[in-house]
């Protein structure tokens, strides 16, 4: 075994990893970083990039078929799904010399491409090297959930790992779960031509606003994508290209394919975490407000921390891990302001509270201020008038915002930045925003919390009819 000493030993080289290695090994640390499979990890090989891509495809074929309102004859879109393929897979390529060993190597990281176990509460084994490190993060990130279904051993099946080489259309896509993944792929497919039934055993998008969710799931439907709920899966059976799946209701559904689509599980199982002391809970290690574990000389950050499963989350843990690891300076992560945003047609977002969450916590106290897309000038211009803007108040503030609608996930961001810095409503109000634009929704939605404040109170209206008669 060759021994290795340094600052900082980084776990996977997926976004959070890189986004340590590359920060503390340019701050003048001493880095290595491990990764056994791809560099870039789950998001640009298996989940964000790709999925994306086959979006933009698919937005590209749908737009085809429906121009006539623009003055545009429509055209039936000869949709090739194993050239939409290539096109994911060129953009995976064009991506992918960020995340390279050659570019981390730059920056001075040394990187070895091997799977990393702790054999000690200080040390890891990595093929022939043991590596000892001052401090240790874990970012080994999350796999496709894959329950065990009975019969599901017997057929094949797709999940995110495997779906974007899939060259052959399939005719009829089944999607077991009905989350963001699995209803961005149900979009993306039956834009491309095929048909698409989604199967979930409890609420389709379940985890956000029930409003919003609605406006998009109907949206969906409106395409044809069939959505069963609270549809549990009792039994899969069939073969390739013949695949039954029984729910417990008694439904059958046929396909010629299958998606599995029901969740993540955190990558823990190669660490052997209890030879560094290191605990679990639930699906992820645990670790604290700063992101250590159990152990305290080692970290966990992104989806293997167990909480949110989002790239941006990992990104942002990247930050709280360099400022204590190497500055030895308290910080702690947060998660109110943390946005996500499912990328579907139209789009969702949320951050901070929903509306029902928020009523639970402020009751009475809480105000909703609505703005819907009809009323915005661009989306009217574009044809993107389904959606709306909500965001829960109190004592002026903004606790939480809901968007479903076009560009929602671009929307979104300012309302992360005004909640991680406690703004005020009035100056989110203060924004000029350039028109006609998107962004004027968020400005909009400012002003409709203040309306009946300035158009609806007696009080102003004195005041002003006060103030006309002594001014000139």
């Amino acid at each position: 075994m060759q021994s290795v000493t340094c600052d900082l030993l980084v776990i996977g080289a997926g976004s959070g990893g890189l986004s340590v290695a590359a920060g503390a090994s340019q701050m003048g640390a001493d880095v290595v970083l491990l990764e056994g499979h791809k560099m870039g990890g789950d998001c640009l090989n298996y989940g964000c990039v790709p999925s994306k891509a086959l979006l933009a495809s698919a937005k590209a074929a749908y737009g085809q078929a429906h121009t006539q309102a623009f003055g545009v004859a429509d055209q039936v879109p000869q949709a090739d799904y194993a050239a939409a393929k290539d096109h994911v897979h060129q953009v995976i390529e064009t991506i992918a010399p960020v995340d390279s060993q050659e570019r981390f190597e730059g920056f001075g990281v040394r990187v070895i491409r091997e799977f990393g176990h702790f054999v000690s509460e200080t040390e890891v084994a990595a093929g022939d090297y043991r590596i000892t490190a001052r401090r240790m993060v874990i970012a080994t990130g999350s796999a496709p959930l894959v329950p065990p279904i009975p019969g599901l051993d017997k057929v094949p099946y797709e999940t995110n790992e495997t779906l974007f080489d899939l060259r052959e259309k399939p005719e009829h896509l089944l999607i077991i779960g009905g989350g963001p993944i699995g209803m961005e792929m149900a979009q993306a497919h039956v834009r491309l031509g095929c048909k698409v039934t989604v199967i979930e055993g409890m609420k389709a998008l379940g985890k956000d606003d029930p409003e919003a969710a609605a406006l998009v799931l109907d949206s969906l439907r409106e395409e044809g994508v069939e959505i069963a709920e609270g549809a549990m899966v009792s039994r899969i059976g069939g073969q390739a290209r013949a695949i039954e799946v029984e729910t417990r209701d008694g439904s059958t559904f046929r396909g010629t394919h299958l998606l599995m689509a029901v969740g993540r599980k955190a990558n823990m199982d190669r660490l052997n975490l209890a030879a560094a002391g290191i605990e679990t809970q639930g699906n992820g290690i645990k670790v604290d407000e700063s992101l250590l574990t159990t152990n305290k000389k080692v970290y966990a950050i992104g989806d293997v921390a167990g909480g949110l499963q989002f790239t941006h989350v990992a990104g942002y843990h990247a930050g709280i891990i360099i400022r204590s690891a190497l500055f030895g300076l308290p910080s702690k992560a947060k998660t109110r302001h943390i946005p996500w945003a499912t990328y579907t047609d139209p789009e969702l977002a949320q951050v901070g509270l929903t509306e029902a969450q928020a009523r639970d916590i402020y009751g009475v106290k809480l105000e909703v201020a609505r703005f819907d897309y009809h009323h915005n000038d661009r989306a009217i211009a574009e044809r993107k008038i389904n959606g709306f803007i909500k965001v829960m108040v109190f004592k002026g503030r903004p606790v939480g915002a809901t968007i479903a609608g076009h560009q929602a996930g671009e929307l979104i961001g300012l309302w992360s930045m005004a909640i991680a810095n406690t703004l005020k409503m009035s100056q989110v109000a203060a924004m000029v925003a350039p028109y006609p634009s998107m962004s004027e929704i968020n400005k909009r939605v400012a002003g409709a919390y203040f309306s009946p404040r300035l158009f609806e109170s007696s009080f102003v209206k004195r005041a002003v009819r006060f103030v006309q008669r002594w001014i000139s």
